[in-house]
């Protein structure tokens, strides 16, 4: 176990590295300038000396290299500058916004597993039935809507014919629900049509063969032998999806004008503040590279063959 958090810290340090810095030189390659940004240059009258002045203070008359460098040597010391906007630390930005998006993302997973484990399940049983095909059809219209139709649907049906839901902001428990549903709706497609595919197949097993013989109830040969054995390609796949799943977030949370750390990055991009997007940037690999890790972790449970193997090899 320590061996495989080890040398997955040895992989995300390198891999951090190189995102950061990619990250950080096409956002100085991007067009526009932060400083003509940052003076308002639109609206006030700035001479020439103030935008060089401001330019030097922010370092970007340096190499990009320095100016790498300097960035990490902060970050190392667990500081990720200020915001051009704003001038609070970015580190308090994101993570006074962080827990708004993690629990859309808490919502969003839990309307998910609502819709996805029933209609697998039902599918994977009644295979080639009715059940079977409507399961199929919903999926596949799920799959084909995109999050933000789905989302101004919801708006304009729920929130404004309706009335029964607030259709922006984060207010309570019920600002919440429509988000939830918009983007849980959206990724249930894909599990659905993935947890019946990996039912069907652990349910072919000899092992279920075998409980069957031994006088073994239907569901418990399916809740405790079949449905287990079935978990660990779903959960491959969502620690893949995981980065689709924030871009999703992103996406909701400016349709719902809701006070997330995606939000805050788009408004970020638009103001073209480079320390809160590389922020954003950071925090987001680290919050993946934990969920993947427990992903990883999570096999030796699911799967005791995994412990078998590692016990031949030593």
């Amino acid at each position: 176990m320590g061996r495989i958090v080890l040398g997955k810290f040895l992989e995300v340090l390198l891999f951090m590295l190189f995102l950061t810095f990619v990250s950080f030189l096409f956002l100085r390659m991007a067009p526009g300038d932060p400083v003509l940004n940052i003076l308002n240059v639109s609206e006030l009258s700035v001479s020439q000396e103030q935008v060089e002045e401001l330019r030097e203070d922010l370092g970007f008359n340096k190499p990009v290299l320095i100016q790498y460098g300097h960035w990490l040597l902060k970050f190392i010391q667990l500081d990720l500058g200020t915001s051009y906007v704003t001038g609070q630390p970015v580190m308090a930005i994101i993570f006074n916004s962080l827990p708004a998006t993690l629990e859309l993302c808490f919502g969003s997973l839990l309307v998910m597993l609502a819709v996805a484990i029933p209609l697998g399940s039902l599918s994977a049983i009644y295979r080639n039935s009715w059940i079977d095909q409507a399961s199929r059809t919903v999926s596949i219209i799920g799959a084909a809507l995109p999050s933000f139709w789905l989302g101004l649907i919801f708006i304009d049906l729920f929130g404004v014919r309706l009335n029964w839901f607030p259709t922006m902001g984060r207010d309570g428990f019920n600002s919440m629900i429509l988000p939830s549903m918009t983007l849980g709706l959206a990724i249930s497609s894909v599990y659905v049509r993935l947890l019946r595919s990996s039912l069907l197949d652990s349910l072919s097993q000899d092992f279920i063969k075998s409980a069957r013989a031994r006088g073994l109830s239907e569901a418990r040969i399916f809740f405790l032998h079949a449905f287990r054995h079935s978990l660990p390609p779903v959960i491959t796949v969502f620690g893949v999806s995981l980065g689709s799943l924030i871009g999703g977030v992103v996406v909701i949370e400016v349709i719902f004008a809701y006070p997330g750390i995606g939000k805050l990055v788009v408004d970020a991009i638009r103001q073209r503040d480079y320390p809160l997007i590389q922020g954003y940037i950071l925090i987001m690999a680290i919050i993946i590279f934990l969920v993947n890790t427990c992903v990883d972790l999570s096999y030796r449970f699911l799967n005791p063959e995994l412990k078998l193997k590692e016990r031949e090899t030593n």
